[in-house]
């Protein structure tokens, strides 16, 4: 059984088992490459023996994601970016391009919080935030797609969305409205680019088990503040709520996307893959915590 935890305990289990690399010779950019999922999907795609971009609006969001995944003798480099400026993902596009040659796997992660509602948000937090998670998908996308198309890459691209995506959280109106347009943004582009080999699909993952993410955190040298108790008492909730009564870590999301970008997944695109521990597939007036 594949072990979970850090991307390096993968790599080993792969060493000690044999079993091929599923992403070698690949090249793979991920944005929003943070400590939770983005950066474990980072480290899971470089553990699948991909080169991998670590882009982050923040740089030492990408500094450390790269820094972590080069101590592991997989390679990587930072890019610092704000997906919202299309000069500035093109620059990050010809530095992949330079720096290893192209991309197979783009992974469309960069996203922000800001829980308020219709009533309470700033017509400038609204675009803001629908900026990074459409635009920036938009803006990477077009690029990364036209330089697979120049160079015959059958890739994969992969958008993040959100279990808040399909279901109406209130006080997240423009979290919940651009996951949602992402997974229509999927299914047009899949449609699009499928006669260019390029795969698109989407992935959704819920609310995320914070050890990993804390684990991740402190191996990359960062100073932890937060109290993992209270944390864990924080996401309690939502571990009884989910059918599974288990909330998945980034690496889990990692395993799903190296799938989504490795042969093994070469005749689905447009397709959203949910590892949520079944919360969508739930029935509403069912409470999987109770006795």
């Amino acid at each position: 059984m594949l072990p979970n935890g850090a991307a390096g305990a993968l790599s080993q289990w792969l060493r000690l088992s044999g079993e091929k690399m599923k992403l070698k010779g690949k090249v793979g950019l991920v944005t929003g490459t943070s400590p939770n999922i983005g950066g474990g999907i980072a480290e899971t795609l470089a553990a699948e023996g991909a080169s991998v971009v670590c882009v982050d609006s923040r740089a030492e969001n990408a500094a450390d994601c790269a820094r972590y995944i080069n101590s592991t003798n997989a390679r990587a480099i930072a890019v610092t970016c704000d997906v919202t400026d299309e000069n500035q993902v093109a620059a990050a596009v010809i530095a992949a391009r330079e720096a290893f040659g192209g991309i197979d796997v783009l992974v469309n992660s960069a996203a922000f919080f800001n829980k308020k509602g219709v009533i309470d948000m700033t017509l400038e937090e609204w675009r803001r935030q629908l900026a990074v998670i459409l635009t920036g998908t938009f803006l990477f996308t077009k690029s990364v797609a036209k330089l697979m198309i120049e160079q015959q890459r059958k890739g994969s691209i992969i958008n993040i969305i959100s279990t808040a995506g399909h279901q109406g959280e209130p006080d997240n109106i423009a979290y919940c409205t651009g996951k949602g347009g992402l997974l229509n943004f999927t299914r047009s582009a899949a449609m699009e680019l499928v006669r260019h080999g390029i795969r698109v699909n989407s992935l959704t993952p819920t609310a995320t088990d914070p050890a990993e993410s804390l684990e991740r955190a402190a191996r990359w040298g960062r100073t932890i503040s937060v109290d993992a108790n209270q944390l864990k008492r924080l996401f309690e909730p939502f571990r009884t709520r989910v059918p599974m009564q288990k909330l998945p870590s980034p690496s889990d999301y990692g395993r799903a996307a190296v799938f989504l970008a490795s042969e093994d997944a070469g005749m689905i695109t447009g397709t959203d893959l949910r590892v949520d521990a079944g919360a969508i597939a739930q029935y509403w007036a069912w409470d999987p915590g109770a006795k």
